[in-house]
């Protein structure tokens, strides 16, 4: 039988620890966890579980710590764990058996990664298809300071399984996230690649200030006089600077960018971007304009609720503003469905 080896890195997980190990405890052949820094009781909990623990300290730089984990592990495969991650009793069954017919030329298999919506992450997808286990040996690394991925190449054999791992974090880690790629990435000396690209962008629309828009433009700028980048990622550093120029007041840089952005593609993003310029100036017949075909006539490129949510609250909150509480209703009702 396939033997296992669960690598996690932790730090101040006291209140989910249990609940996530109590999901591995039969699946695993070994625990392996890595405490960067932790101040509360989580190191005495996973002592319940292994031995195996080890100390790293924190640089900001999730791929070192998750690949110092993965240097203890001693069995066939790897499965890199999070402590908010939930193994229902049913999907547990299906890990089990899974071990009992895996095969060594298999190097890599794909689980669903769910409950993403609920919790406001950077996804607009409420469950993906995610590596998950790895056969060791294969000297697989994680790269990315934040949003850490393993990397492989297209020779590596990858089976798919419909085995759920649930997302269940007490909080969005955001902000934390959002810290690491402003203090990590910068134009002169980082280009993100498609997959961080995408993610940077995200993380500033779920939970971005102002402040970090505007700090993060330059990083943007720089895609936009990139020969090599993508239709999307174009979209994505558009949209990223026409926010940061409305909030800069700077009109010139806002149509430029919009425009820039709609031409390769119109995204709702984008088109809130002007509802929202014509909101703040009065101009609300024509801020509901662009907030109708933001909600109905155009999809996101970066975060769904800019398709959905933002612009449909928006319409809400304009025509009770223009004494038009019937149709301020039927938009609140749209919220509901």
């Amino acid at each position: 039988m396939t033997t296992i080896s669960v690598c996690m890195i932790v730090k101040n997980e006291e209140k989910i620890l249990s609940r996530c190990l109590d999901c591995l405890r039969d699946i695993a052949d070994e625990i392996i966890i890595v405490d960067t820094g932790s101040t509360d009781n989580t190191k005495a909990i996973a002592k319940k579980y292994t031995d195996k623990i080890y100390d790293f300290e924190w640089i900001k730089d999730f791929s070192a710590a998750r690949n110092y984990s993965l240097s203890f592990a001693t069995k066939d495969y790897i499965y890199c764990a999070d402590a908010d991650e939930v193994i229902e009793p049913e999907e547990q069954k299906k890990f089990i058996a899974l071990k009992q017919v895996l095969t060594p030329d298999i190097d890599i298999v794909q689980m669903l990664y769910t409950n993403q919506l609920q919790f406001n992450t950077v996804y607009n997808y409420d469950e993906e298809l995610r590596p998950k286990l790895y056969r060791n040996g294969k000297n697989y690394r994680f790269e990315g300071c934040v949003h850490e991925a393993v990397v492989f190449d297209d020779s590596a054999k990858i089976i798919e399984t419909d085995i759920r791992i649930k997302h269940m974090p007490l909080q969005n880690h955001g902000s934390r996230d959002l810290d690491i790629f402003l203090k990590s990435y910068t134009p002169e000396n980082t280009r993100l690649d498609t997959r961080l690209h995408e993610q940077f962008a995200r993380e500033l629309y779920v939970c971005g200030t102002d402040e970090d828009f505007i700090r993060s433009a330059p990083i943007f700028e720089r895609t936009l006089n990139d020969a090599e980048r993508k239709e999307d990622e174009l979209i994505e550093a558009c949209c990223v600077l026409a926010h940061a120029a409305r909030l800069k007041n700077n009109l010139n840089e806002l149509f430029r960018y919009s425009i820039k952005g709609m031409a390769l593609g119109a995204c709702s993003e984008l088109l809130c971007e002007f509802g929202d310029y014509f909101k703040e100036t009065g101009n609300y017949e024509e801020a509901a304009i662009w907030y109708y075909n933001a909600a109905f006539e155009a999809t996101s490129k970066i975060n769904i609720a800019y398709c959905t949510q933002y612009p449909i609250q928006a319409l809400a909150n304009l025509y009770e503003e223009l004494g038009m509480p019937e149709i301020a209703n039927q938009y609140r009702t749209k919220l509901n469905n």
